[in-house]
């Protein structure tokens, strides 16, 4: 069983929709009751750093998740989702304190004629780890759906799966261990964004 985190964002029932695509057991959770028995988490997200955090607080999701983070539940981070699991962020003056799972800051684009912010469509990934369990045939280079203006900035490099290009050269996804996670949307990504769910589903499963 695949738990899917509900803290009222707004693109949750496509993320659901395209797991169950896919053949996942998926399951909404608004608060950490049972949530240890899944096979995997995934925290969804759009919205704002502080918006997002403020309600895994108010659903007591908070540290539970860092515990479960921490003792090896597969866990995959799309968008925000990606972007708590450091440290802070620029975004609207925030003052919130990410999960932390990660060191880093998350960051605003670089701000140059030639790019409007947000960044809005397609995109490509160049692979650091061609190894990594959710691009398991997927060829580098291929095109996600992305919509952001900021990105996480990882102290430790090592946990960068893809970069991608856009104003900036960003980290557009991590792996460490468990936790995988990603700047763009795999459930706008079409064929190759289904295949990194399934991907994600297997791990969990082995």
């Amino acid at each position: 069983m695949i738990a899917l985190i509900d803290y009222g964002a707004g693109n949750l029932r496509s993320v659901e929709k395209a797991f169950v695509n896919v053949g996942a057991d998926v399951r909404l959770f608004k608060n950490s009751k049972g949530l240890e028995d899944a096979q995997g988490i995934v925290l969804p997200g759009v919205g704002s750093f502080d918006d997002c955090i403020n309600a895994l607080q108010r659903q007591n999701l908070f540290n539970p998740l860092i515990n479960l983070l921490k003792n090896g539940k597969p866990f995959l981070g799309i968008c925000i989702g990606y972007q708590v699991l450091f440290e802070r962020s620029e975004e609207f003056n925030s003052t919130a304190l990410g999960l932390s799972i990660f060191k880093g800051n998350v960051i605003r684009f670089t701000q140059k004629d030639d790019f409007k912010i947000p960044q809005i469509g397609w995109n490509q990934l160049e692979f650091t780890k061609p190894d990594c369990p959710i691009f398991v045939g997927i060829p580098d280079k291929s095109f996600f759906y992305f919509v952001h203006s900021y990105y996480p900035n990882p102290i430790d490099e090592s946990i960068i799966a893809s970069w991608t290009n856009y104003a900036d050269r960003f980290a557009s996804s991590i792996w460490k261990d468990n936790i995988f996670a990603v700047q763009f949307h795999p459930e706008k990504s079409q064929n190759v964004g289904l295949k990194l769910l399934k991907n994600f589903v297997e791990f969990c499963e082995k």
